[in-house]
């Protein structure tokens, strides 16, 4: 247990015990996405199956209705609608499957390939200083579509995360989603290494 050293806000010694518990200040930095509340408190259930999951309908639309970026044989890379940060991607397979381990051989290969091409991608159109990569896994484990799965690629640079979204509920984007779905799309390579 870390010990309190009484460093940091005013009013902290008033909710702060010797415990440890969540709140007191520690070595960890938090990110808060409050907005993803909708989906952990029931939001869930709003996608019973394949004709009502975002993920499965997207793929017949348009590219720009749906932000699709590229789309590849097993596999598609789409535009997150709620980004944490400009030019957050995601990598989803065209089946409605839940588990990364419900991939086939082929599926897994597309969807590992995709993921590098798109860190490539942000690279020349952005210039991120680095990503977090990352799957959630089952309603447990913070997937707000648990049903379908999908891989957030989320670029990040120095001081991203600073006061705005937690004190001003506000989170400063510097492109419309659809130019950032243009400019993705156009530097997407031709054909990928799954080929």
């Amino acid at each position: 247990m870390q010990e309190n050293t009484g460093a940091g806000y005013p009013g902290d010694a008033e909710v702060t015990d010797d415990f440890g518990l969540a709140g007191v200040p520690d070595a960890f930095q938090r990110l808060w996405t409050p907005h993803r509340m909708a989906y952990i408190k029931g939001g869930q259930h709003q996608y019973k199956n394949q004709d009502d999951c975002p993920f499965c309908v997207a793929p017949a639309r348009t590219d720009e209705e749906s932000l699709i970026v590229y789309r590849g044989r097993t596999s598609y890379v789409v535009l997150n609608l709620f980004p944490y940060n400009p030019g957050h991607l995601l990598v989803c397979p065209y089946r409605h499957v839940p588990d990364y381990t419900d991939l086939t051989v082929e599926e897994t290969a597309e969807f590992a390939d995709l993921t590098q091409t798109a860190m490539r991608v942000l690279r020349k159109v952005a210039n991120p200083g680095g990503f977090n990569l990352g799957m959630n896994q089952g309603v447990v484990g913070g997937a707000g579509i648990a049903g379908h799965l999908h891989q957030h690629i989320v670029p990040r640079w120095g001081g991203d995360g600073n006061f705005f979204p937690i004190i001003a509920q506000t989170k400063a984007i510097t492109q419309t989603l659809d130019e950032v779905r243009q400019q993705v799309a156009e530097a997407w390579p031709g054909e990928t290494h799954a080929e």
